[in-house]
């Protein structure tokens, strides 16, 4: 097999052009707002779904595994965590059943799907009875409904990065991408401005008696109009054109075992790069405001409200980052973003860890500042690594494999290291870590800005091609 088909997985293709238009018409840029705003809203009550359980996580642990009147602190906050782990554990099963659905019938019915079944599960668990109500049955259908948001969760983001790449400018998909990630700020913020609110106005007393319930209530309304919003989209001209192709098409077990057997490199790749990204997401955005009121025992209103300064910040810089990438592309970003979680996160944690509120603002910017250089590129980088007939699968099975082990893992993990260690600076270490792995995966990657996703061609493989013949690549010199 030659160099060039075992790019392509071993298909022959005829490869696509470079980019679309620049100058789009009315229609195509009122379906890209809309494409762009509808997989947004989703992600966005996705995040908020997942960040209200990781401002709450005091008060559930208290609700629903304080088996007895000896038994709480750590270990109840452990199991809260732990449970909250299951939903990631469950999203690689989510991602092999709806990553190839989504490749056979489409992203948009997808979209539809997950949409409801996290609304649903989320609102169900602010119905919950606790545990002094009906004893051990709590904690099981606590954990039976973060197993159903994980499993829904499992094609969400996936689909939604997808469905977003494949409908923006080719020249532009940094830009577009942005809001995507927006849509994640914007549902974490909303979910730790939310919960902080409620708790300074009710206090600890008035959460636990029934106010914590209102943050999981509040996505059904918020389900509901993501819901209409999905129902009028359309499929995008890549995945129609790939749909339209001559041959017998794959099945969903077909997309999967293609996906495996002919890109098991990409995935790989996609597997050590996300990582950073969970890792860094949600020990920053979900664990931190736990992290900060054991280690200094500030109250939770207190812990939140630094942290919901810096996502605001982020919510700030994002699209400019976004766009940025389309200039100068994808991988300097993610480059210097690697190696600054490397270097700089252990000392980050120690000015957080100082107990003055300006040096523990700047511990979280330094880290803040990181994440956000990620998570601007991200869906725009990580459809890019597959070709289109198993870029639902890909990004699905590869991305939710790695958050279950590293993303979901993260908050308990560290809780229980920092309890047997009595080191509080394992947070910095374990996202150097995690900063290291993700740097070897991005210096893999090949550039993709402006790159199309058009056709079974991996973008970017054919940059050789592209410049013999002419072109001008964001990231390539033409000799």
């Amino acid at each position: 097999m030659s160099s060039d088909q075992s790019s392509t997985g071993g298909q022959s293709a005829t490869l696509p052009p470079l980019t679309r238009e620049i100058d789009l018409t009315p229609i195509q840029r009122k379906t890209a707002r809309r494409s762009v705003a509808g997989s947004a809203i989703g992600n966005a009550i996705e995040w908020f779904d997942y960040g209200i359980y990781g401002y709450l996580a005091i008060y559930v642990s208290q609700l629903f595994f304080t088996f007895s009147e000896n038994q709480g602190g750590a270990l109840a906050l452990i199991l809260t965590f732990a449970t909250f782990a299951v939903s990631f554990l469950v999203r690689p099963l989510g991602g092999i059943v709806l990553g190839p659905l989504g490749d056979r019938i489409g992203r948009q019915k997808v979209l539809v799907f997950t949409i409801i079944m996290i609304s649903l599960s989320t609102a169900a668990i602010g119905l919950l009875p606790s545990f002094d109500s009906i004893g051990f049955a709590a904690p099981i259908l606590l954990i039976l409904l973060r197993m159903l948001q994980g499993f829904s969760a499992g094609g969400e983001y996936a689909g939604a990065a997808i469905f977003m790449s494949e409908h923006a400018p080719d020249d532009k998909r940094g830009f577009f991408g942005s809001f995507l990630e927006f849509g994640t700020l914007a549902g974490a913020s909303a979910a730790a401005i939310l919960c902080t609110t409620l708790a300074f106005i009710v206090g600890d007393d008035g959460m636990l008696e029934g106010w914590w319930r209102l943050p999981f209530l509040l996505t059904l309304p918020l389900g509901l109009v993501a819901l209409w919003m999905r129902r009028h989209l359309s499929e995008s001209e890549t995945f129609v054109d790939d749909a339209q192709q001559p041959g017998e098409k794959q099945s969903a077990i077909g997309a999967l075992v293609s996906l495996l057997k002919n890109y098991p490199m990409q995935v790989l790749k996609l597997f050590g790069f996300v990582i950073l990204i969970n890792v860094a997401f949600y020990l920053v955005l979900t664990y931190m405001p736990t992290y900060l009121s054991t280690t200094l025992d500030q109250s939770t209103a207190e812990s939140t409200f630094s942290l919901v300064v810096i996502q605001l910040l982020m919510m700030a810089v994002i699209v400019p980052f976004g766009a940025l990438s389309d200039r100068i592309g994808r991988k300097p970003q993610l480059i210097a973003a690697s190696i600054g979680f490397t270097v700089f996160s252990v000392p980050a944690v120690m000015l957080i860890q100082t107990g003055s509120l300006v040096a523990q603002i700047a511990g979280l910017g330094i880290l803040g500042l990181f994440l956000v250089m990620i998570i601007s590129t991200i869906s725009s980088t990580l459809p890019a690594l597959f070709p289109t007939a198993v870029r639902y699968s890909g990004f699905a099975i590869g991305y939710n494999i790695s958050t279950a082990i590293f993303g979901g893992t993260a908050a308990s993990a560290n809780t229980w290291l920092i309890d047997q260690t009595g080191n509080v600076l394992i947070p910095g270490f374990y996202l150097a870590g995690a900063g290291l792995i993700g740097l070897i995966s991005v210096l893999t990657f090949k550039e993709t800005a402006g790159r199309s996703l058009r056709g079974n061609v991996i973008p970017g493989s054919d940059d050789s091609e592209r410049v013999a013949a002419g072109e001008h690549l964001v990231g390539k010199v033409n000799r």
